[in-house]
Parts: C-alpha cells; structure tokens; sequence
C-alpha cells in the first residue's frame, strides 16, 4: 500500500491514504508480530466447528477491509461523493499501475469500465494522458463513443454491435 501511495500525484486525480483495517492487522498495532500471530493461530482453533458448519473460515485476512481517506479532505472515501470516490479510484488505480511498470519495467494491462462516464472533460483528459504516458495498454469500455473522441488516432474505438464487434472511426 504504502508503495502505491507514494506514487499517486497531485492533480485531478486525488491522493488517497489507503490502509487495511481487520482484527489481524489491530493486533499487529499493539503486540509483537509473533503473538499477533499466536492470537490467530488459536482464534482458528477456536472456531474450527464454527467454520466446518461454515463451509469457510470466518475469520482471517480475508475479512479485511480497504480503507481509503481522501486526503486533502481528510475525509473517508465513503462520505465522499460518488465523483469523488471514482477520482480516488482512479486514482489508486494508476499508482498502481505506475507502481508494476516500475517494478516489472512494463506496464500492466488496464481494463476500465465505464471509466470516463462521470468525469468532467478535464479529468477524462488527464486520465487519457496519464494512460497514454504510462504506455499501458487499456481496454476502456463506455456507452458513449463521444466521451473517447478526445483519444482521435491515439486509440483503436472498436463498437459492439448486434453482437458482433466492429471497429470505428474516432469521432
């Protein structure tokens, strides 16, 4: 987490806190990793008929959950707006993208839906620039061809109609 948030920018897309909150990781705050540990291992134990009745484990890492704080609103993300909460999304998903090209000297494929819908010109220019300068490639899907004009001759516009995909001209 902390790798992708040292890569997020100032800008149209703003900067996120990200952290993970779970039993696991309060434990961890408070005590040494090995007794965080402890309190795991028994805590499975304990509910091992709780889970076989289950089907699962009930408690874990997977119950975890994502914390995001808009940061220069020092709000959490849920009480932001849902414009807002897509720019954070956005976000954090181009930090980390920056952060496996950085790390792999590639960068990932980047599949968007519906990713421009809701953002203002600026910010779906900026996204656009931001794709094209990372070198990714990125399958964005939207029902209005109009919203990715602005990419002209830098993108493939392909439609999909009467289930046959089709390519088209930039509009």
């Amino acid at each position: 987490l902390r790798g992708a948030e040292s890569l997020m920018t100032e800008g149209p897309f703003p900067r996120a806190d990200l952290a993970i909150d779970g039993r696991i990781e309060a434990w961890l705050e408070d005590r040494p990793a090995v007794d965080a540990e402890e309190a795991f291992r028994s805590l499975l134990c304990d509910n091992r008929r709780i889970d076989a009745a289950a089907g699962a484990a009930t408690e874990g890492p997977h119950r975890s959950d994502l914390s995001v704080h808009h940061r220069s609103k020092a709000m959490p993300a849920a009480q932001c707006s849902t414009g807002e909460q897509k720019a954070l999304l956005i976000g954090i998903v181009l930090a980390n993208a920056r952060l496996l090209a950085g790390e792999r000297g590639a960068p990932p494929l980047l599949l968007l839906d519906e990713v421009a819908a809701h953002l203002d010109e600026a910010r779906r220019a900026a996204l656009y620039e931001e794709i094209l300068a990372l070198g990714a490639q990125a399958w964005m899907t939207g029902t209005d061809p109009a919203l990715f004009a602005p990419l002209g001759d830098r993108a493939r516009h392909l439609g999909v109609d009467d289930a046959r995909v089709t390519a088209r001209a930039a509009d």
